[in-house]
């Protein structure tokens, strides 16, 4: 099923910059820090800047949250959304993911990352979190849902089911992404999720 804002034009445009050091990311950072449209991500020297966010970007990960929000709610699961705050390794790598969760109980380094991908960038976006030891990437991009969980030897590797919700199939979250109404997405997919 394919997202119901698919006819809107992809708004977002993306410039990659290489040869960037730390200071002058940082000093660009400071000159857009009150832009909202613009997204900055640093990796070992390349600058990805994306601007705007657009319309089909925000559909997809206001219903996936929404979706695992429900989820987690249905089963019991405590959790706490910490949003799209920079996660930082000084030197190295900044990036901000669309949404993250910690769960279980709230901490400084989140369990899960979302991405959503509209459109690519040169940045391998698993590695802007492999610092700061994220437990699980997950990817919206293309309707489909990639997991990534950091192993024992700090590789991201994919996985089928989140560790965190080995119940859960990524498949049924992409049906009801997916849906052509928001909220009865969440409501059929409370539903389904009860049988």
């Amino acid at each position: 099923m394919s997202i119901p804002l698919l006819n809107y034009p992809i708004q977002e445009k993306l410039v990659t910059v290489a040869d960037v050091s730390w200071d002058e990311f940082k000093a660009i950072e400071a000159q857009l820090k009150d832009n909202r449209n613009v997204r900055l991500s640093y990796l070992s020297g390349i600058l990805e800047i994306m601007s705007p966010i657009g319309e089909k970007h925000e559909y997809v990960k206001r219903t996936l949250c929404y979706l695992l929000e429900a989820y987690m709610r249905e089963l019991g699961i405590r959790f706490y959304g910490l949003g799209g705050f920079t996660l930082e390794e000084p030197g190295y790598t900044s990036g901000t993911p669309d949404e993250s969760y910690c769960i279980g109980s709230n901490k400084k380094t989140p369990d899960i990352v979302i991405e959503v991908i509209v459109t690519s960038g040169t940045i391998n976006r698993k590695e802007l979190y492999k610092p700061k030891k994220v437990p699980e990437v997950w990817f919206w991009k293309s309707d489909q849902i990639k997991i990534f969980c950091l192993n024992a030897s700090g590789q991201y590797e994919e996985v089928h089911r989140s560790g965190f919700f080995p119940n859960l199939d990524p498949a049924l979250l992409l049906q009801y992404i997916g849906h052509p109404d928001q909220y009865d997405a969440v409501a059929e997919f409370v539903q389904a999720i009860r049988k």
